[in-house]
């Protein structure tokens, strides 16, 4: 399997945790977001995801190779795939309330701190501040993730295991924390966090561990 992957890019940051979970062996393709006009735009790249996006996960077991884009798509059929060791639980509340808390994160929050797109439009096209925009909902996101989470929460998120949720809570936090957004009063996911970084797989997915890391 090739990972297309840039080292800060909180989706791929997502799919490097599940892969290492599942104790999956992988080539990294790094793809530079902001050099040089952003090395996703390159033509070449298109080839390989039209939205101009990481994370791409592809395989090379079939002819031609498979590709699958967005993180969540990804995360997904590495479950299916590679059920064992699981990031979902067994119980199908439980399982869908994983993917919830994950979706909350995917789909509420993360978009709107994209900085080569949203951010940018932000700025450059309405004159607005993209700093304000981006507390604001980074914010309200992680308060409803709160509240949510108090429902399930164990040592992780979800319970007494990792899952989606928790794969996608680390690498928000770490984007949260980049934007100098308050995080007191979200104890809940705080300490998930914690347990969560305790983990040799989720921290072998840090971004400080990549080898395109900035120095």
């Amino acid at each position: 399997m090739r990972l297309y992957s840039y080292w800060r890019s909180s989706a791929s940051w997502r799919v490097r945790i599940a892969l290492a979970h599942k104790g999956l062996p992988y080539e990294y393709r790094a793809v530079h977001l902001v050099r040089d006009g952003g090395e996703q735009n390159a033509t070449l790249y298109l080839g390989v995801n039209p939205m101009s996006q990481v994370p791409v996960l592809e395989m090379d077991d079939a002819d031609p190779p498979q590709r699958i884009a967005q993180s969540m798509a990804i995360l997904e059929y590495l479950e299916e795939r590679f059920p064992t060791p699981p990031l979902l639980p067994g119980d199908p509340f439980l399982r869908a309330r994983a993917r919830q808390l994950a979706e909350i994160v995917n789909a509420g929050i993360q978009p709107f701190q994209n900085s080569p797109t949203v951010l940018g439009y932000v700025k450059d096209v309405l004159h607005g501040d993209p700093l304000a925009w981006t507390q604001h909902f980074l914010t309200r996101g992680l308060r409803a993730l709160e509240r949510t989470a108090l429902e399930t929460a164990g040592t992780f998120l979800v319970g007494g295991a990792p899952s989606f949720a928790d794969v996608c809570l680390v690498p928000q936090l770490y984007s949260a924390r980049r934007f100098n957004v308050p995080l007191d009063d979200f104890p809940t996911l705080l300490q998930v966090e914690s347990a969560c970084n305790a983990l040799p797989t989720f921290a072998a997915a840090h971004p400080d561990r990549q080898p395109d890391a900035a120095p």
